[in-house]
């Protein structure tokens, strides 16, 4: 399987939305340490258009209505740019989102529509820029054309311009202009620094410090954990209700999927990675505050509209207490999410901006991204049979791991698959805990954990 690249074109808005170059401010979450990356995923659809004469290109199509599109989002064209610790966004005539034109010399049923992805194949269809260029380009972004006339869309976007929510609300602009209408249904809304701003004066009056530590000349992501490797691991239904009755007569509460199953992924990670039982690891998720504030942010902002909320425990702790009882603190961990917790983090961003802010080592990231409406962005081709992040790196950590949807195309039984990023070492172990919870004997090689 090779994937060749033929050209990498800059698109432009398709006339200029703006009369003079001009300065953007971001928000204090835009400018949080931790999203200084760039965030990389790519969506796969297969051909729905073989009874057309000629074809549509699927390139063709995108660059156009991308360069639409940039009309409204023009600052996804712009340039990030560092002025007091802080980033801002420098927009100027002439600039464009890179658009790179690949093919593989495979078909996509013959990798399985990337449902069970080949990484050294995958890395190859996503854009993978080092620190200046992702600061240079925001929004870099690949079509990939297979031989059955399927494709591929991979997109590195710079985190610090938006969020996973934002950035399928753009995408979708640009889908909607692709199947032919003639403005966007959302108008986006940029005014970050009045709507996410600090207070005059900052203030921090919950304890915000209690998982963000300040150390100096220290970066996010700077933890040197060794070789990282990435695997899917399915998961039934079946398997996870049983799981969730197990934690439910053991402990009365009820969870989530989302609870239950990341505090069992995040003790296999532990225990795995053979972390010292006394030093503190970290469970940390990204929760959308849009709603929570007061008021709330308005339809069509697309800017960072998520803060992360963190769960501390020692290694021997994840390891030894049942896991009903990480489950619960992950629970609880809710109760933070507020108006006032969101102040309070921004404000705490004002206050230590250039400090180092940073969530410490061993921290284990987890989102979810079954319901977050990637399979809206339809092109033409109908929405994408696989949506797969391949982001190395996600809230302060390392080894994230991702909640997805199986590929329509391949997959028919309830259940979705986990994506776990783990240092190389730690994976076989991690393997076999993962065996453990799919076992029909699960509940009594597991017993002793839950009680």
């Amino acid at each position: 399987m090779r994937v060749t690249v033929s050209a990498t074109t800059p698109i432009l808005p398709s006339h200029p939305p703006f009369a003079h170059s001009h300065v953007l401010p971001l928000s204090h979450l835009d400018t949080d340490p931790n999203l200084r990356v760039s965030f990389r995923y790519l969506r796969a659809y297969v051909s729905t258009n073989a009874h057309q004469s000629p074809t549509p290109d699927p390139f063709d199509v995108i660059a156009t209505a991308l360069s639409s599109a940039l009309l409204h989002y023009y600052p996804l064209a712009g340039t990030l740019r560092c002025q007091n610790h802080r980033l801002e966004l420098f927009c100027a005539h002439g600039q464009g989102v890179p658009l790179i034109r690949a093919t593989a010399d495979c078909e996509l049923a013959s990798v399985d529509y990337l449902d069970k992805p080949d990484e050294t194949f995958v890395e190859q269809l996503v854009p993978d820029p080092d620190e200046n260029e992702g600061l240079n380009h925001p929004c870099i972004l690949q079509v990939t054309l297979f031989e059955c006339g399927g494709f591929t869309l991979g997109a590195s976007i710079h985190h610090s311009v938006c969020d996973g929510l934002g950035a399928t609300q753009f995408f979708n602009a640009v889908a909607e202009l692709a199947r032919g209408a003639r403005t966007v249904s959302i108008e986006p809304v940029w005014d970050r620094a009045s709507l996410l701003g600090p207070r005059n004066p900052p203030r921090i009056e919950l304890p915000i410090a209690d998982f963000l530590s300040l150390e100096h000349g220290n970066l996010p992501y700077s933890q040197e954990v060794g070789a990282v490797v990435r695997e899917c691991f399915p998961v039934t239904d079946d398997q996870l209700e049983r799981f969730k009755s197990m934690l439910f007569k053991q402990s009365g509460s009820r969870f989530t999927a989302f609870e239950a199953l990341g505090a069992y992924i995040w003790r296999a990670k532990v225990k795995a990675s053979e972390i010292a039982g006394n030093e503190k690891v970290k469970f940390v998720y990204s929760t959308n505050i849009r709603k929570q504030l007061k008021p709330p942010l308005p339809v069509g902002y697309y800017g960072n509209g998520c803060v992360p909320i963190y769960v501390t425990l020692t290694a021997e702790e994840v390891r030894e207490q049942p896991i009903w009882e990480t489950a619960k603190k992950i629970q609880k961990s809710k109760i933070n999410i507020s108006d006032e917790y969101v102040r309070s983090f921004i404000d705490f961003q004002e206050i230590h901006c250039g400090d180092g802010i940073t969530p410490g080592k061993e921290v284990s990231a987890f989102t979810d991204w079954r319901h977050l409406g990637h399979s809206t962005v339809d092109f033409g081709w109908g929405g994408p049979v696989t949506v797969l992040p391949l982001s190395r790196f996600l809230l302060g950590s390392v080894e994230p791991c991702f909640f997805l949807p199986h590929s329509s195309a391949t997959w028919s039984a309830a259940g979705f698959k986990v994506s776990v990023a783990l240092r190389k070492p730690a994976m076989p172990c991690f393997r076999e805990e993962m065996k453990k919870f799919g076992d029909d004997d699960f509940g009594v090689i597991e017993l002793n954990l839950l009680l």
